[in-house]
């Protein structure tokens, strides 16, 4: 007889977890509208970014510390780049959401917090991050009563995964090696060597 999942190991469940995360990724549908925009937003990012090539020495100070990728735009925008080619793009994007929801008015914290919520934080939901229960519960009671700080832990737990995880794997992808040797070169395209690196066309 079953005994239900009680009994699997907790890595088979962390497992099952990731690979259902990645199919779900694979197989989301956004709205057509939704998918212009964000594609639009995508194009004026990279704009910007291939206006200016990262330096040797912005490149380097990136491996000297995570704050140091999250405090440049250009850093975030090449380890947005790395993410998605892990399948992780959405702990990024729930940052970034929850930066842009402390600038968020008083009279539309609630909304948006919701909306926040729904995307990323609850359970099974579209771009859902990895948090614990007690702080994913602790995140539902705060979204009740929206003030600025309601996703601050949440954020926070986002960050270290980050930076304990996906950071060090960054800092030895060929995306950074070819950064450090090529960045000498005016012309070079590094916004296709991370479409190419993100399965982008």
């Amino acid at each position: 007889m079953c005994k239900g999942l009680a009994t699997l190991p907790a890595t088979c469940l962390k497992s099952a977890k990731d690979i259902k995360h990645k199919i779900s990724f694979l197989l989301q549908k956004p709205e057509p509208q939704a998918a212009d925009q964000k594609q639009t937003k995508e194009k004026n990012v990279a704009a910007a970014a291939v206006k200016r090539v990262p330096t040797a020495a912005e490149v380097k100070k990136w491996k000297e510390s995570f704050s140091h990728v999250m405090d440049s735009d250009t850093g975030r925008w090449i380890f947005s780049s790395f993410l998605r080619s892990e399948f992780s793009e959405e702990n990024m994007d729930f940052w970034i959401a929850c930066e842009e929801y402390k600038k968020t008015g008083a009279s539309k914290l609630g909304t948006r917090a919701k909306l926040i919520y729904r995307q990323y934080v609850e359970a099974d939901a579209p771009n859902e991050v990895n948090l614990d229960a007690a702080t994913r519960e602790e995140t539902r009671q705060k979204v009740e009563h929206a003030g600025p700080s309601c996703f601050h832990e949440a954020q926070r737990m986002i960050y270290v995964l980050m930076e304990k995880d996906s950071y060090r794997r960054f800092l030895n992808s060929k995306l950074i090696r070819d950064l450090l040797q090529k960045n000498e070169m005016k012309n070079w395209d590094y916004v296709k060597n991370t479409q190419a690196l993100s399965g982008g066309a």
